[in-house]
């Protein structure tokens, strides 16, 4: 007797998603100051969580 291997495709994918996002800020601080880092993070934080 064989059993159906049922594989449920994903809506959404935490990991991929959180890498990307890892991606992304780590491209955008490459090449800042510790300043301009500061700032950034002031800047964008309220957005990156806004973006959920």
């Amino acid at each position: 007797m064989k059993t159906e291997n049922k594989t449920k495709e994903k809506e959404f994918d935490t990991v991929k998603t959180f890498r990307e996002i890892k991606e992304k800020i780590s491209n955008d601080l490459m090449n800042m100051s510790a300043e301009q880092i500061m700032e950034y993070l002031k800047l964008n934080s309220v957005k990156l969580q806004s973006e959920k």
